[in-house]
C-alpha cells in the first residue's frame, strides 16, 4: 500500500545537528542549530523559570484541556509583551491573541487562517528566510515568492531593492517580515528603514506579518518590539507570530502566540473565533506547563526583574562573542568577511562562507555550521571561540 512513498529528505538543520552528535571527535563545536547556550556550552535554565517551576510544582492540581484560544493570563502577558502594556490598540480590545504551539503553531495558524480568508493572496519571504517559513506557508496552500534581501557582497541588506519589490506587489499580498534577529542572516533594517516601509505597506494595502522569535536577543525587549508597534500605530493589517522558546530558554515546552490586529474590537473577536477554528483543526488546544510557567514569571514583578536581567545577560553574552570572533579573524580574512560578526546581530551571522569551506570546516575541523554558512553565535564560548576563528582562518586560506 505504502511502496510508493518516498524517503523524507530530513531537515537540513535538524539533520546537521543529529551529525553533530554522532561526531565522536572531543573538539567539535555545534554553531548550526538555532538554541542559545551558556559559557559553559550548556542549555540555561533561567532563574526565573527554576522559581516558577519549583512554586508550580508544589501547588500540583487536575489538568484539563486548555480553551483552545489558550491560557488567558499567558495571552495577555504575551500580548503585553510584544504590543506595550499600555498600547492603544490593546486598550481598545483591538487585538486578538492567542496561544500556540511555539513560534511555528503560530506561523502555521496565521497560515491557514489567510488562506482562508484571502484565498487570491500569495506570500513573500525574504531571500533567504528560515528553511521552514516556505515549508510552512506552501503547506497551507500559499504560493511563496521571494523579496529581495541580503547582499551577498556586503554582508548587509538590498533595502532598496527590498522595498521596489515590495511596492511593486499586488493589493491583499502577504509580506513576512522578521522583527528583528534576521533569521538566518543577522542583518535587521533600522528603525530609518522601518519608517520609510511602513507608507509603502500602507499605500499597496498589504498584510504585514511579523515573525518574532528573538525578542530581547536584539537591542532590548522594547527595541526589537519597536517595529511591531510602528506597524500597529499604522493602521498595517498586520499579523504577530511571537515565541517564547529562546528567550525564556523554553525550546520543548513549545509557547508561542499569534496576534492579529483589527479594526474594532468586534472585529477582533470574530478574527479571534477564526483563529481559533483553525487551532481545533490542527491540534484542538495547546499545552497548559509551560504557559502557566511563562505567565506566571510575567506577571509577577521580582520574577519578571530576575527574567529581564538574566535575558540582558544571554544578549550581552552574543554580542562578546561576536566580538571574540572579529578579533580572532583580524588580519586572517578579508575586512568585508570579518565586519559581518559585528555589523549583523542577534543569534546568527552569514558567515560568507562558502558551500565547500563550509564541508571543510565539518570535514577537517569539527565546526558544524549550516551549508549556506549560516552561524548560530550563540553557540559560541570562551572555550571555543579561538579555535573557531582560527579553523575560519584555514579554509578562508585554503591550507
Amino acid at each position: 500500500m505504502f511502496d510508493h512513498i518516498p524517503a523524507y529528505p530530513g531537515d537540513p538543520i535538524l539533520s546537521l545537528n543529529e551529525d553533530f552528535q554522532l561526531d565522536p571527535r572531543p573538539n567539535k563545536v555545534n554553531l548550526s542549530i538555532g538554541i542559545y547556550f551558556d559559557d559553559a556550552g550548556k542549555l540555561p535554565v533561567m532563574d526565573a523559570v527554576r522559581h516558577a517551576e519549583t512554586a508550580l510544582l508544589g501547588a500540583i492540581g487536575p489538568r484539563s484541556y486548555l480553551p483552545m484560544a489558550g491560557l488567558p493570563l499567558y495571552r495577555d502577558a504575551a500580548q503585553a509583551l510584544v504590543f506595550g502594556a499600555d498600547h492603544e490598540a490593546r486598550a481598545a480590545g483591538r487585538i486578538a491573541t492567542l496561544q500556540t504551539i511555539g513560534g511555528s503553531g503560530a506561523l502555521k495558524v496565521g497560515a491557514d487562517f489567510l488562506k482562508r480568508y484571502f484565498p487570491a493572496s500569495q506570500i513573500w519571504i525574504s531571500d533567504p528566510s528560515w528553511e521552514n517559513h516556505r515549508v510552512v506557508f506552501e503547506g497551507a496552500g500559499l504560493t511563496v515568492n521571494t523579496y529581495p534581501y541580503y547582499d551577498e557582497h556586503t554582508g548587509g541588506l538590498r533595502f532598496a531593492d527590498m522595498i521596489d519589490t515590495i511596492g511593486r506587489l499586488p493589493e491583499q499580498s502577504i509580506v513576512l517580515l522578521h522583527a528583528c534577529c534576521h533569521n538566518p542572516t543577522g542583518v535587521d533594517l533600522s528603525p530609518a528603514q522601518w519608517a520609510e516601509l511602513v507608507p509603502v505597506l500602507q499605500r499597496r494595502k498589504l498584510i504585514a506579518f511579523v515573525d518574532m522569535a528573538y525578542q530581547g536577543f536584539g537591542a532590548s525587549l522594547e527595541e526589537d518590539a519597536a517595529c511591531v508597534r510602528l506597524l500597529a500605530d499604522a493602521g498595517v493589517p498586520l499579523i504577530v507570530a511571537s515565541s517564547f522558546s529562546k528567550n525564556f530558554s523554553l525550546y520543548g515546552e513549545r509557547c508561542g502566540a499569534l496576534s492579529v490586529v483589527c479594526k474594532s474590537k468586534e472585529e477582533a473577536a470574530r478574527v479571534l473565533g477564526q483563529l481559533m477554528s483553525a487551532v481545533r483543526a490542527n491540534y484542538s488546544n495547546p499545552p497548559t506547563h509551560g504557559a502557566r510557567l511563562v505567565a506566571n514569571v510575567l506577571s509577577d514583578t521580582s520574577l519578571r526583574a530576575s527574567w529581564e536581567a538574566e535575558l540582558a545577560t544571554m544578549r550581552e553574552r552574543i554580542l562578546a562573542m561576536r566580538g571574540t570572533i572579529h578579533e580572532g579573524l583580524a588580519g586572517r580574512v578579508d575586512e568585508v568577511m570579518r565586519a559581518r560578526y559585528v555589523a549583523q546581530r542577534g543569534m546568527f551571522t552569514y558567515t560568507g562562507l562558502s558551500e565547500a569551506q563550509v564541508e571543510r570546516l565539518r570535514s577537517e575541523y569539527a565546526v558544524y555550521v549550516l551549508r549556506s554558512g549560516r552561524m548560530c553565535v550563540a553557540g559560541l564560548n570562551a572555550s571555543n571561540a579561538g579555535y573557531v576563528a582560527s579553523s575560519i582562518a584555514a579554509v578562508v586560506a585554503g591550507a
